[in-house]
């Protein structure tokens, strides 16, 4: 057994038998732990707010409030935990608004228990990860970014573009804080002024826009999860 914490989850689904599911698959873990679910998003934020889970695994398309509504309060109230998509649906209309809100990942229901389990693991170290159709969906997204984000991909550090170069490969903090021989709060501030300069939400972000440059590519990083 691991003498960690065990990761809280919040399970987030309209459709009983899908949060059955999901708890049964999470329950059989020994590192995590179901600590709630909710059946629509307004549920959700409150129980966020309640409970303060590490990672909420969030439907897309839910009555009262829906996902993304869910996911823009929960970001707007701070709190910390990571949100992981996990949706039957792959349209531009549900991707782009949910990772441009801060979800750290958006991974499809016909994935594989084993790669959503993999998922919550991953995003609950601060990966970004994405289901393979989403991952390229986006990178289209940023083959014409803005004339800010051109201009400011020259204003990286040295050191900034190495941080940015192990974002886009999957690495945690503390992990680049290993690699460069840095404080894992260093590689926190290095990240913060990489999505200032670049004009990016969250680090999924700078990870899409690591691959759009040639940076790292889907075959060498955790975005394929």
């Amino acid at each position: 057994m691991n003498d960690s914490k065990p990761i809280r989850v919040l399970i987030v689904d309209d459709h009983a038998v899908v949060r059955e599911g999901l708890v049964t698959l999470i329950q059989i873990q020994e590192d995590m732990e179901v600590v709630g679910e909710a059946a629509d998003g307004l549920e959700a934020v409150e129980k966020a707010r309640g409970l303060q889970p590490d990672v909420i695994l969030m439907d897309m398309v839910m009555p009262k409030h829906d996902g993304l509504t869910a996911i823009k309060q929960i970001e707007n109230e701070n709190n910390p935990a990571r949100i992981l998509v996990l949706s039957s649906f792959a349209e531009d209309k549900q991707v782009f608004p949910a990772i441009k809100a801060g979800a750290s990942g958006y991974i499809l229901k016909a994935s594989s228990s084993r790669d959503v389990i993999r998922a919550i693991r991953d995003v609950h170290q601060g990966q970004s990860i994405l289901h393979p159709t989403i991952a390229r969906k986006l990178i289209e997204e940023l083959n014409s970014p803005p004339v800010e984000q051109e201009k400011a991909e020259g204003f990286l550090t040295e050191r900034e573009l190495e941080v940015l170069i192990l974002v886009a490969q999957g690495y945690s903090n503390q992990e680049i804080g290993e690699q460069l021989t840095v404080s894992h709060r260093t590689v926190s501030t290095h990240v913060s002024n990489i999505l200032e300069k670049l004009h990016l939400a969250n680090r999924t972000q700078a990870a899409l826009f690591a691959l759009r440059k040639g940076l790292a590519t889907l075959d060498d990083n955790n975005l394929t999860t």
